[in-house]
């Protein structure tokens, strides 16, 4: 049974359930964010498609405040080569959720969750838009380290940053 993760002060990661729906269909992102992640309805049409892929949903106290995807061999095999990776990608905070500390505390919890439920993986990865210096920036605060790999993607040069599990 997939059960969400102990809570970080109001944070809880939980793999997507119907319950949580309508508050993804109605997620907004502000245009400077919308340039550099999706939005949780579009990723969650990849995720029917694609069952290495694992929406997650990041609540606060009880509320959606933020969504991601975890995805498997199939994804992280565009970034590195080890199959014992998990990628993280479509990351999002709601913008009326920002500026709580619910980024850091999500990615905090990150690694238990990953650890729980998904026990064969030793390494996380993900993507960042070389523009997009705040995402970076909570991404190293979170223990994600800049090996210095670098791809080209969608909108420009993507840095693949790692943390080992």
């Amino acid at each position: 049974m997939m059960t969400p993760v102990k809570k970080e002060a109001g944070v809880t990661l939980d793999f997507y359930k119907e319950i949580y729906k309508r508050d993804l269909y109605d997620y907004h992102l502000s245009e400077e964010h919308s340039q550099y992640t999706s939005l949780p309805v579009n990723a969650l049409k990849l995720c029917e498609e694609d069952p290495s892929r694992y929406p997650i949903v990041i609540l606060y106290n009880g509320a959606v405040a933020g969504f991601f995807v975890l995805h498997g061999w199939e994804g992280v095999q565009a970034y590195c080569d080890h199959q014992s990776a998990i990628l993280i990608r479509g990351y999002s905070v709601k913008p009326s959720y920002q500026g709580k500390g619910i980024a850091t505390k999500s990615l905090k919890l990150l690694t238990p969750f990953i650890k729980q439920h998904f026990p064969d993986k030793n390494e996380i990865i993900l993507a960042v838009n070389h523009n997009n210096v705040i995402a970076q920036h909570v991404y190293k605060k979170s223990g994600f380290i800049d090996k210095g790999k670098r791809v080209l993607g969608r909108k420009g040069e993507l840095y693949i940053f790692h943390k080992d599990l």
